[in-house]
């Protein structure tokens, strides 16, 4: 076995020493632990969706529907989970999607996912919502590969700025999110009127902007806190933007620039004809249009679509390393995993996010070993039958 499925006899031979996991190795267990572990509006802001939540629900249900058929007799002695992505080869099809506000999970927050993400070589990719900054995230991050998430500021010199942070601090691929022009009516947080950036909680990166701190007259202390709050509300979303309004991007960004939540073929086209590098197939993972597609199920129609166009990758609902599977095989060329690691870090740190990691990796390489696989790209849909 590789180093990664490994981690199965690790656990085992550990297991004569009378020491097991401190935490399940079933993913899908650890939003219950979490929810037990945080505060009731903590966990609503991670696990909590958009409206009735039906969009989260079908993000699963898609998964379910699609069933791998094992094949038999196939030399998988030697397996290679690499893939390359923008010219640089990763050893997984995996990244650390961008979540922001990580501190309200664990006090180190995205300061212990990007040591966590660095030791493992898995991208993370930042989310300007972080509660950590950009160039903080970075020093964390060391030597691993990181990815920088825009959300797209009114005020266009903040968004340059951001930009001209991220490349500085050694973001090498920016991720765009398109589908939160605004936030989206989600009622366990409006249960509980909770917000976390109305507390200064995710505003790291704004905070700590010269652009910003110019606009409100200095540096963000106790005394003008709010008024940068303000500034923070009056600037995050910008619902005016376009596909014209990308060709600025480009202008200021010399790397892969990736389009996040692209749910409809004709989209994944626009994204080709502005010269985007890649698209990110995701709902926001339910959290911004309830009662949408679920994101496995928009994936094929944007891959016939791109797919031998551009750089397609998956983002929503995966919690475990069969998810991965079947992803890979509706044509994604790596995913994005979310909650399962914000869960991780809740429980556990640092540590707990490179458990949840170490689980997935190893469940995806023996999944496709035992379904007679060695190489992501030898997984096409017809690896997968549904009903």
């Amino acid at each position: 076995m590789s180093a990664l499925a490994d981690f199965q006899n690790e656990i085992y031979l550990n297991g004569l020493g009378d020491l097991r996991p401190s935490l399940p190795t079933d993913l899908t267990r650890l939003e219950g632990l979490a929810e037990q572990r945080l505060s009731a509006d903590a966990y609503g802001y991670v696990a909590g969706s958009a409206g009735a939540e039906a969009t989260a629900r079908a993000n699963r249900a898609a998964f379910d529907r699609w069933r791998i058929v094992p094949r038999m007799l196939r030399d998988v002695s030697v397996r290679d989970l690499s893939v390359e992505l923008f010219g640089t080869t990763l050893p997984t099809p995996v990244l650390l999607a961008p979540i922001g506000v990580q501190t309200i999970l664990h006090p180190d927050g995205e300061l212990a996912v990007a040591r966590a993400a660095a030791s493992l070589d898995v991208p993370m990719v930042l989310s300007t919502a972080a509660s950590r900054t950009i160039e903080q995230v970075a020093e964390a991050n060391g030597e691993g590969p990181r990815w920088y998430q825009l959300y797209w500021p009114k005020d266009r010199d903040m968004a340059v700025s951001f930009l001209e942070r991220a490349k500085a601090a050694g973001y090498s691929a920016l991720v765009v999110t398109l589908d939160t022009v605004t936030l989206a009516w989600r009622p366990r947080d409006l249960d509980s009127a909770y917000l976390p950036f109305l507390r200064g909680i995710g505003t790291a990166n704004y905070f700590s902007d010269p652009v910003f701190q110019k606009a409100i007259g200095g540096p963000v202390t106790a005394e003008n806190q709010t008024a940068a709050i303000m500034h923070w509300v009056a600037n995050f979303s910008n619902p005016s933007l376009t596909w014209d309004d990308l060709a600025f991007l480009r202008q200021h960004w010399d790397g892969p620039i990736v389009l996040l939540g692209i749910q409809h073929p004709d989209d994944a086209r626009r994204a080709v004809d502005t010269g985007m590098d890649g698209v990110v197939v995701s709902n926001h993972g339910g959290r911004q249009v309830d009662g949408a597609i679920g994101s496995l199920d928009a994936l094929p129609g944007v891959v016939a679509a791109v797919g031998d166009q551009t750089t397609v990758l998956f983002d929503s609902g995966i919690r475990t390393g069969t998810d991965v599977v079947k992803a890979l095989a509706l044509g994604a060329r790596a995913v994005l995993l979310a909650r399962p690691y914000a869960y991780g870090l809740a429980l556990a740190g640092e540590e707990g996010v490179r458990h949840v990691l170490r689980c997935l990796l190893a469940e995806i390489e023996l999944t496709m070993t035992l379904a007679g696989f060695t190489r992501p790209g030898e997984l096409t849909p017809e690896v997968l039958q549904h009903p």
